[in-house]
């Protein structure tokens, strides 16, 4: 049996195979080599987008697509019956539950206002004028899955008042349901985004989830761009009444001409929540993992269904 990866250095991440399985390295691909026959068990690059889907349709022998992102929006509907879809649920939770800390931290100490001075070599304080802190605010988070509970959880220390919000209610968790969103906006100095990319939530983020936001509340999307109407977005933060920080766009990259790019309360990072220096051992432990269940005719975890 043939396993593809994307990394060469997966290969040792993986650990033990038994006898038979052969691992090769398939890069970013825009076509399916000559070798495809025997792939049974497919792990495309990190955030591989629909057109690299559509090749597993050509892979006659695939049975499992094993991706090394949270998200599957890219890949749901589009593979074959027989194949079954795994995302990498669990790996980036640290590492976007950091970035959603640091982005909320930074904007509220005006770290990217200091930065544009810096790069002005000014000296940006008068002494009398106070940035914000994070202690006392209540924070909503969107999105009570895996890296939205380890948000919740990095949370804690600050002295936060923070309220999850889901598909469906878990009372017992204190998750509250997603029937309930626009009244718990106006209540929330900052709006964290972390839901998956499905049909439901496509647009989640309109004019009305915005203007349900209170004068001077900050938005953090570090889910997927379509998340938020983008058009919509960019009007309600040219107003200046709230700000956000942005890891995800719509389109990605965000061309050099848009709005946003140049608006003092927005702050854009290039979709780099997840990529830090432990995301592949974290990712290939995961995919060993699954290759053993799945060589030894176990159920296989993180199997995406609609899109969750």
């Amino acid at each position: 049996m043939k396993v593809w990866i994307p990394h060469e250095r997966g290969r040792a991440l993986l650990g033990d195979l038994p006898t038979g399985v052969t691992v090769q390295v398939a890069e970013a691909l825009d076509r399916i080599p000559s070798d495809s026959a025997g792939v049974a068990f497919w792990v495309p690059p990190f955030l591989s987008k629909g057109t690299t889907a559509r090749l597993a349709g050509e892979m006659p022998d695939l049975r499992v697509v094993q991706l090394l992102s949270a998200g599957a929006d890219a890949w749901v509907g589009r593979l074959p019956d027989r194949v079954v879809l795994c995302d990498a649920r669990g790996v980036h939770d640290s590492a976007t539950a950091e970035w959603v800390l640091a982005a909320i931290l930074a904007h509220l100490r005006a770290f990217p206002a200091f930065a544009r001075a810096q790069s002005r070599r000014e000296w940006a304080y008068d002494g009398f004028t106070p940035t914000d802190e994070l202690a006392g605010k209540r924070v909503l988070v969107v999105g009570a899955g895996s890296i939205g509970t380890a948000v919740a959880a990095r949370l804690a220390p600050f002295e936060v008042t923070v309220t999850l919000v889901a598909r469906t209610a878990r009372p017992e968790q204190g998750v509250r349901p997603v029937e309930e969103l626009l009244g718990l906006l106006p209540t929330a100095d900052v709006v964290v985004v972390l839901v998956p990319l499905t049909e439901a939530t496509r647009g989640l983020v309109d004019a009305r989830f915005l203007a349900a936001m209170p004068d001077g509340a900050l938005l953090v999307n570090a889910a997927r761009g379509p998340v938020a109407r983008m058009p919509e977005l960019t009007e309600a933060l040219a107003g200046g009444r709230i700000s956000a920080v942005l890891d995800v766009t719509d389109p990605e990259p965000l061309p050099a001409d848009h709005p946003l790019w140049t608006m003092p309360n927005v702050f854009v990072t290039p979709h780099v929540a997840g990529s830090v220096r432990g995301l592949l051992p974290r990712a290939y432990r995961l995919v060993g993992a699954q290759l053993r269940r799945f060589l030894a005719g176990e159920p296989l975890v993180n199997q995406v269904v609609d899109g969750y």
